[in-house]
């Protein structure tokens, strides 16, 4: 007896797996199960194939086996590497948008941290400005190229402490003595 059996399952170039049950209904026929799953993908929806059932005397199943089964399996088989490709794609789209999350709240906090900076700085300036100490005020206030979003605001801070400054070089103003 010989058979081209298995040589016909490998011709349709499946990737996937089989399970086939053969049952006697009557004395002279047959019901044939077929499943074909794949177990490799991630997706539930795998389990959800139904079974091919075939029913049949030997010579009819033998004649109209192959041809019966051939197109559901390679649909299915389409279906599980669709699926395949889409989890796939998913896990990538989800660890992208991980990624600009990761990237977005770290520019956010930088950005927070850079401003906390700005403000502490001119917190200090207007203590020393508070003090009389104009020379160290104009010293720490910010550059405005670190904070160019406040840059007028740092070249008016610096013109009004410049302006506060005593006109000699020694931080003193000249005191006119009457003659």
């Amino acid at each position: 007896m010989e058979t081209n059996f298995f040589k016909s399952i490998l011709a349709l170039q499946v990737a996937g797996d089989w399970t086939i049950n053969i049952a006697k209904e009557t004395a002279d026929r047959l019901i044939v199960s077929v499943l074909f799953y794949n177990n490799c993908i991630g997706d539930d929806a795998r389990k959800k194939v139904p079974t091919i059932l075939l029913k049949g005397t030997p010579q009819e199943l033998d004649d109209g086996f192959f041809q019966a089964i051939e197109l559901p399996i390679k649909e299915t088989a389409q279906l599980f590497a669709n699926m395949e490709q889409f989890l796939k794609q998913k896990e990538r789209a989800k660890i992208n948008s991980q990624m600009e999350k990761d990237n977005s709240s770290k520019a956010d906090r930088d950005k927070s941290d850079k401003q906390k900076q700005y403000e502490q700085a001119m917190k200090k300036v207007d203590e020393l400005e508070a003090d009389g100490k104009y020379r160290e005020a104009w010293i720490k206030v910010p550059q405005a190229e670190l904070y160019p979003e406040h840059a007028e605001t740092i070249r008016n801070r610096r013109m009004g402490l410049s302006k506060q400054f005593a006109p000699d070089l020694f931080n003193e103003p000249k005191i006119q003595e009457p003659c």
